[in-house]
């Protein structure tokens, strides 16, 4: 598939089919691609954690997810939390700040990363839903994530159910200046 392709077809979805799979090798596949993405000094912070078997899936959601967010992945074959290690990203080897954002430069890491995954999802014809509500602290105890890692999503995988309109989009004049 071409990117753009694979841009202009990406949709957030929220049924999948129920007979479809999704392997582990198929989201290490997803991971490599996510970790190909540029990071501050190349500190490579992000971290995946790979829910994969039908019942830990269901664990996860329902426990960890607000029922909406539960029903929405509902029949994802996998459930991928993202984080990174804090204080590393946007920051000197002596842990200290180099611009304002501090770790929230991290999250930025993470989102390039995340972009990639998700791309690379369409690619093999599989999607994906981003979610950001949901209970990090009952999925780090679920999941064993060390508290030096901050948790910024959980991305369900699967393959679509029906194919869902694109919503409108800005136009790229309606958001940019040229100086």
């Amino acid at each position: 598939m071409e990117l753009i392709q694979a841009i202009q077809t990406r949709r957030s979805i929220r049924n999948y089919q129920e007979d479809a799979t999704v392997t582990a090798d198929q989201v290490k596949e997803l991971i490599k691609a996510a970790i190909q993405a540029p990071s501050w000094k190349n500190s490579q912070t992000g971290r995946y954690y790979v829910v994969l078997t039908p019942e830990k899936i269901s664990e996860v959601a329902r426990e960890c997810l607000p029922e909406f967010n539960a029903n929405n992945c509902v029949n994802a074959k996998a459930l991928i939390v993202t984080a990174f290690e804090t204080k590393r990203s946007g920051f000197t080897r002596e842990g200290v700040a180099e611009n304002e954002l501090g770790d929230e430069w991290g999250a930025y890491d993470l989102g390039l990363q995340n972009e990639n995954l998700i791309l690379r999802a369409r690619d093999l014809s599989l999607d994906t839903l981003i979610m950001g509500i949901r209970d990090s602290e009952k999925i780090r105890q679920k999941l064993e994530i060390p508290d030096s890692q901050r948790i910024v999503s959980v991305i369900s995988v699967g393959v679509r159910a029906s194919d869902p309109e694109m919503p409108r989009r800005k136009e790229a004049d309606d958001i940019t200046r040229f100086f």
